[in-house]
């Protein structure tokens, strides 16, 4: 089989694999229900992936590049304002959008103990990660470039808190999201714990 053959079998692989994920989850996705979501064959699997598992993982990981995208419309989709605008806009982005991504948190925080045996997941999520970090050095040099800043402190080290901050709050929304801080309440607890740091 070609890839001209292919007729797109393989991103409609990678759909059918992110709703089967989403619907039934790591475990349960058997490679029949790819095949019967995406409308291709068994053999597709294996060609275009080289095997189930490896199809699942690389729909995980494709999730980290889709929450990408969303958190640099939102940063600079608008424009530039002050340090503190754009950090509400980036944690609207992160944080603001559970509700919306609801199945997609769930596909994510599924695949973390997975992950902890499998080496393909792994590698493919410790990627989405290195994608994520780099993806936000670069977000947060563009947003001091337009105002005319130098970036404080290591911007590898200050995004990789931010991505802490957004997962353990993902992980608090999933469990109990009356709870959870919105993007606004996190950015007014960064800037008091400025202050508290600030203090003799």
């Amino acid at each position: 089989m070609s890839q001209t053959e292919g007729g797109g079998y393989r991103e409609r692989l990678l759909a059918a694999a992110v709703t089967c994920l989403q619907e039934k989850g790591y475990a349960r996705t058997t490679a029949r229900d790819l095949v019967a979501a995406s409308g291709t064959n068994l053999a597709s699997i294996g060609y275009h992936f080289g095997g189930k598992d490896a199809l699942l993982s690389e729909a995980i990981a494709s999730v980290f590049d889709a929450f990408i995208e969303r958190v640099e419309q939102s940063i600079f989709g608008a424009r530039v304002g002050t340090p503190r605008e754009m950090l509400e806009r980036a944690m609207a982005g992160l944080v603001d959008v559970f509700a919306d991504m609801r199945p997609m948190l769930m596909l994510c925080i599924e695949g973390y103990p997975v992950a902890m045996r499998e080496t393909v997941l792994r590698e493919k999520l410790a990627a989405g990660y290195a994608r994520s970090r780099r993806a936000g050095v670069d977000m947060l040099t563009r947003a001091c470039a337009a105002m005319g800043l130098e970036a404080v402190g290591k911007p590898e080290v200050l995004v990789s808190v931010l991505i802490a901050i957004t997962d353990g709050l993902m992980i608090q929304w999933l469990l109990d999201p009356d709870s959870t801080p919105d993007g606004q309440q996190v950015v007014e607890a960064l800037a008091a714990l400025t202050e508290f740091l600030k203090a003799p």
